[in-house]
């Protein structure tokens, strides 16, 4: 049955109770699969002819169908989605790497908005926006009191429209507005740069569509800067995945040919996969080896991998890869652990379900599902210690997590998060200024940074004294 016939199906379910029968003639039909449950069945046409006729208002049909579907998916798994229309949209904005907003990347700062970066090029860097304003108003809207996902929509729309923010410069002590027509715009989640003479800096902040080429263009000009590299500094830090075959790629750049990247196991037959370090494993239809170009000493030169608690998916198949093969020197904190593979099937032309398909394997055969990848050296945030690390939430702390088999509660990890936390409340509300946030990736405050060119320098490293493996995956009977 096509996923098209599936969804009429569950349609005419809704509005008519004697399409169960129909349903149920199907699955039978079906010999792969269970026949479909019909009391249960018939118990959920019930509950939507009740809503329809008894609820205090009247509800949309097509709401109430989109919501059981929701409903029905969000109980599988924290990353297996229904979109609709608008969190479709939203979807692809992420994927391709592109979405219609004023170009700016952003964070939080006592309640308002902070400029990290405008985009270059974007509508934001041509009206002169710097890093450090703070944005207080949003057309008539306050930003205090909005959360950071609020603001992002706020100041996204169509194209040629115009959105006003009022900007706080604090090292010109003065507001001022400005007025902004949204465009395309088109996100670079590569950025890099040599840090100093042979040694070079390369950050992933996710794995899009275009991810690949930016990755290989921005390799390009690094070498053509310095070209006799002696150390390469892969940051992965807070990336949280995105396209399995941009991980492919990125891992084959610095992989022998034809090693394996990743495999891939689970229900159906497409699931269960083998991906190698060459073009047919990443290469677009039609379109040449991106990776091509680069230069062959990339697949010899020493390399450090930073990772931390937000590193993820794709970002972790990196840097298992890299470690299986002992090509690079994992550092800084254990990852996310999100060992499991997403597929997307579209439903209609604004409608989609992302439904988890597989675990994946890294070459040793090593599933992080709920683990993550444990670096070989473990770094804190800082020269201070860990800040906000035990506040990140990760794949086994997410409720309805994948398991491989029975797990512990990690009721330590769990003890540690509410006593940061209850410490940095304590201390914001004694001092505000106690709280400093961490320095950007990349400057020369950047300490894990340090200990990575520490590392392929042969220096000392100063390792963590107090981070140790979270074992947050099960004890698997023998």
């Amino acid at each position: 049955m096509s996923a098209k016939l599936k969804v009429a199906g569950w349609v005419a379910l809704g509005a008519v109770a004697g399409a169960l029968t129909t349903m149920q003639l199907q699955a039978n039909a079906r010999s792969s699969l269970s026949p479909l449950p019909l009391e249960e069945m018939q118990q959920l046409a019930a509950v939507f002819g009740m809503v329809k006729s008894d609820y205090v208002e009247p509800v949309d049909e097509k709401k109430l169908i989109n919501d059981a579907i929701a409903g029905m998916v969000s109980g599988l798994d924290p990353h297996s989605q229904f979109f609709d229309k608008k969190s479709f949209k939203e979807f692809r904005e992420g994927t391709t790497g592109r979405f219609v907003g004023v170009g700016i990347e952003i964070g939080m700062e006592d309640g308002l908005v902070k400029i990290v970066s405008p985009i270059e090029g974007s509508p934001a860097f041509r009206a002169g926006l710097k890093s450090g304003d703070l944005i207080t108003r949003i057309d008539d809207t306050a930003v205090k009191g909005l959360t950071l996902d609020q603001a992002v929509k706020r100041m996204r729309g169509e194209p040629a429209t115009k959105v006003q923010l009022t900007i706080f410069r604090k090292l010109e002590n003065r507001s001022f507005p400005v007025t902004i027509v949204r465009e395309e715009i088109k996100v670079v989640s590569v950025r890099g740069k040599v840090i100093e003479p042979g040694y070079a800096w390369l950050r992933l902040s996710q794995f899009q569509d275009r991810t690949v080429d930016d990755f290989v263009k921005k390799l390009e000009e690094i070498y053509k800067q310095d070209p006799k590299l002696k150390g390469l500094v892969l940051d992965l830090r807070n990336d949280p995945g995105g396209l399995l075959e941009g991980a492919v790629a990125v891992s084959a750049a610095f992989l022998p040919r034809d090693v394996e990247v990743v495999s891939t196991n689970g229900q159906i037959a497409e699931s269960k996969a083998s991906f190698k370090a060459s073009p047919e494993y990443y290469q677009r239809r039609g379109s040449n080896d991106p990776l091509k170009k680069l230069p062959e000493s990339l697949k010899s030169i020493p390399m450090v991998v930073l990772v931390n608690e937000g590193s993820a998916s794709a970002s972790e198949i990196v840097a298992g890869a890299l470690q299986d093969h002992k090509r690079a020197v994992i550092m800084g904190a254990q990852t996310f652990g999100k060992g499991s593979v997403q597929t997307v099937r579209q439903l209609s032309p604004e409608t989609a379900l992302k439904i988890t398909t597989a675990r994946y394997y890294t070459p040793s055969g090593r599933s992080i599902q709920a683990k993550g990848i444990v670096p070989d050296v473990m770094l804190d945030e800082t020269a201070e210690g860990n800040v906000f690390a035990a506040l990140r939430m990760r794949e086994a702390d997410l409720e309805k997590h994948l398991q491989n088999g029975p797990e512990d509660k990690d009721e330590a990890r769990a003890k540690a998060r509410e006593e940061a936390r209850a410490k940095l409340e304590a201390e914001y509300a004694k001092n505000k200024d106690s709280i400093k946030p961490l320095p950007e990736f990349g400057s020369a405050e950047d300490f894990p940074l340090q200990q990575a060119l520490n590392q392929l320098k042969g220096k000392p490293v100063l390792v963590s004294k107090t981070a140790t493996e979270r074992k947050a995956e099960a004890k698997t009977s023998e």
